[in-house]
């Protein structure tokens, strides 16, 4: 016997919820990253550019800060306040955000290390990987 979840699935084409992006996800899309470092800081997994950090796991890796221009985080965090946050109050004065890792698909997660890594690396580093992808 066909449970009505699965008809429904079945017969309407509705797709299983995403079950979010893990920290296992982050590390491997930030460490193919040129000139990406990996460092632990106060238990604290980072990402950095030297000695610009551009995305930090939480200790419980559940959510993570990104580089993002702050101009534009009011915005982001009203776009969808369940996924996206402000950052803590001592880091309100740099270019950054925080989202929760569980609400995120592996594109918006792409998107998001991806143009945090641009606004930290040299336009000519960003310009030479991204062709090289393209």
């Amino acid at each position: 016997m066909i449970d009505e979840y699965c008809y429904l699935a079945f017969t309407r084409n509705w797709t299983a919820p995403s079950a979010g992006v893990t920290a296992d996800d982050v590390r491997r899309i930030a460490r193919a990253l040129p000139r990406t470092e990996e460092a632990l800081v106060h238990d604290r997994v980072k990402f950095r550019i030297g000695r610009i950090v551009y995305l930090a796991l939480s200790p419980d890796e559940q959510t993570m800060g990104f580089a993002f221009p702050k101009e534009e985080r009011a915005a982001l965090v009203a776009s969808d306040p369940d996924k996206f946050h402000m950052p803590v109050p001592s880091d309100e004065r740099y270019n950054w955000a925080r989202v929760t890792l569980a609400r995120l698909d592996r594109q918006e997660l792409e998107e998001l290390v991806v143009e945090a890594w641009r606004m930290c690396v040299p336009k000519r580093v960003a310009a030479a990987h991204l062709e090289g992808k393209a």
